[in-house]
C-alpha cells in the first residue's frame, strides 16, 4: 500500500505525530523495531509539567503550554473513538523545598508572565500524611496521564484512522538520490514514502547514523518503583528535589526516578531501588515496602536543556527528526506532533519553530 510518511520510532512522539498527519489527510506508515509505547513513553510518570516549570529555557515553557492546551481534547477525542481512557486528571503538584529558593524574585516573575497559579502553604492542607514540617509550593493546575493508557490509545487511533503499523522492522540503511531520500531500507524489505519522519527517541541518533549531522540524543536511564497503595492514600503528585510520588487513579502511586548516564544499558538495580524506597519512606511512611509491586528502568532521549529537535533536516529536503525530549516527551508530545505535522505539510503552525531546529 502507498505511503505518504513513514515515521520511525513507535513510542509517544512517534504516535502523537502519525496521529497528527493522519488527521490532516496524510497517509502514514509507523515503523518500529520493538513494539510500539514499550519503551521510555510507557516508562515515564505522564506528569504534563516540567518538574519545576521555572527553572527550563523558554522554548521548552512554550511547547509545554502548547501541549497542555491540546491535551483535553485530544485525550477525550480518543477516549471516545478508542474506548480507552488515558485517565487525564488535573490533580496538581506539591513540591516541597526551602521557600527561600523557590519563591525568590525570578519564581514570581515567571508565574506571572505564563498565568501559573502557585501558592505557599502548609503540605499537610494537601497531604496530611506527609512527613515533611515546612513550608511547600502548591501547583493546583498541573495535570497528568496514565502513559501506556495514553499510548494504546493513540496506537488503536493511528490503527482506526488507517495508519500501517509494523513492529520488529529495524531499520538497516537509507537510499538517497541528491539531497533526497529514495527509501529506507529495513530488516522487513524497503519501504518508500515522500517524507521521513525519525522519532525513535534515544535511538534516533543511532538510527540515522552519519547522516545525525550535529545532533545530539544521548540514552539517559530512569528507574521508577510502582506501589499498590490504598485507594485515597495520595491524590496529588509530591515533588521533592528530583524524586517525585505520582497517584493513578486505582490508587497504584509511581515513585521516581533516576537519572543514569550509563549508555544503552536498561537493567535495573537494586541500589537504585532502595534509594527511591528510602526517598519514599522518608516523605511518605505508610507506603511500605509491602506495597510494592513494579520495578522497571526505561531510557530517555536525552538532550541539552530538555530542548527536543523537531525540524528538517538541514541537508536533506524530506527527511525530519522528532527527537530529544528528554524528560518530557508524554508532557511535550501533542505539541510537537502539532509543530512537525505542520512543517511536513509546509502549514503555518501556532509556534515558532525556531529553538526546535537542528543545531548547525
Amino acid at each position: 500500500m502507498a505511503t505518504d510518511v513513514v515515521v520511525i520510532g513507535g513510542g509517544v512522539i512517534g504516535l502523537a505525530t502519525a496521529h497528527e498527519l493522519l488527521r490532516l489527510g496524510a497517509r502514514v506508515t509507523i515503523l518500529e523495531r520493538s513494539y510500539c509505547g514499550k519503551e521510555s513513553s510507557w516508562a515515564g510518570g505522564g506528569i504534563l509539567s516540567p518538574l519545576l516549570p521555572w527553572d527550563y529555557h523558554d522554548s521548552v515553557t512554550q511547547l509545554v503550554q502548547l501541549s497542555n492546551k491540546l491535551f483535553p481534547k485530544l485525550v477525550e477525542e480518543l477516549r471516545q473513538e478508542t474506548g480507552i481512557s488515558p485517565e487525564y486528571q488535573t490533580c496538581g503538584m506539591l513540591v516541597l523545598s526551602d521557600v527561600k529558593n523557590t519563591q525568590d524574585d525570578a519564581v514570581k516573575i515567571w508565574c506571572d508572565r505564563n498565568i501559573f497559579s502557585i501558592k505557599n502553604l502548609s503540605p499537610h492542607e494537601i497531604v496530611p500524611e506527609l512527613t515533611w514540617d515546612k513550608s511547600a509550593l502548591w501547583l493546583p493546575a498541573v495535570a497528568q496521564v496514565r502513559s501506556p493508557r495514553f499510548l494504546q490509545a493513540l496506537k488503536k487511533s493511528v490503527e482506526l484512522s488507517g495508519g500501517i503499523i509494523s513492529e520488529h522492522v529495524e531499520v538497516k540503511s537509507w537510499k538517497f538520490k541528491h539531497a533526497h531520500v529514495e527509501s529506507v531500507i529495513t530488516s522487513q524489505g524497503e519501504h518508500v514514502a515522500q517524507h521521513y519522519i525519525v522519532a525513535a527517541g534515544a535511538w534516533s541518533q543511532e538510527v540515522l547514523s552519519e547522516y545525525a549531522l550535529k545532533m545530539n540524543v544521548y540514552p539517559v536511564r530512569g528507574q521508577m518503583l510502582l506501589f499498590r497503595a490504598p485507594l485515597g492514600l495520595l491524590k496529588t503528585i509530591v515533588f521533592h528535589n528530583g524524586f517525585y510520588l505520582i497517584p493513578r487513579q486505582d490508587g497504584h502511586i509511581l515513585a521516581g526516578s533516576t537519572m543514569e548516564n550509563v549508555g544503552f544499558n536498561k537493567n535495573i538495580t537494586n541500589d537504585a531501588r532502595e534509594e527511591l524506597l528510602a526517598k519514599t519512606r522518608t516523605l511518605l511512611p505508610m507506603l511500605t515496602e509491602e506495597m510494592l509491586v513494579g520495578h522497571w528502568a526505561g531510557l530517555r532521549p536525552g538532550s541539552y536543556g530538555n530542548i527536543p529537535i523537531i525540524s528538517r533536516h538541514p541537508v536533506i529536503t524530506n527527511l525530519y527528526l522528532n527527537s530529544g525530549h528528554h524528560r518530557y516527551g508524554v508532557t511535550m508530545a501533542p505539541g510537537s506532533a502539532h509543530l512537525l505535522s505542520k512543517t511536513v505539510i509546509n502549514n503555518l503552525p501556532s509556534l515558532d519553530s525556531a529553538p526546535y531546529h537542528w543545531p548547525n
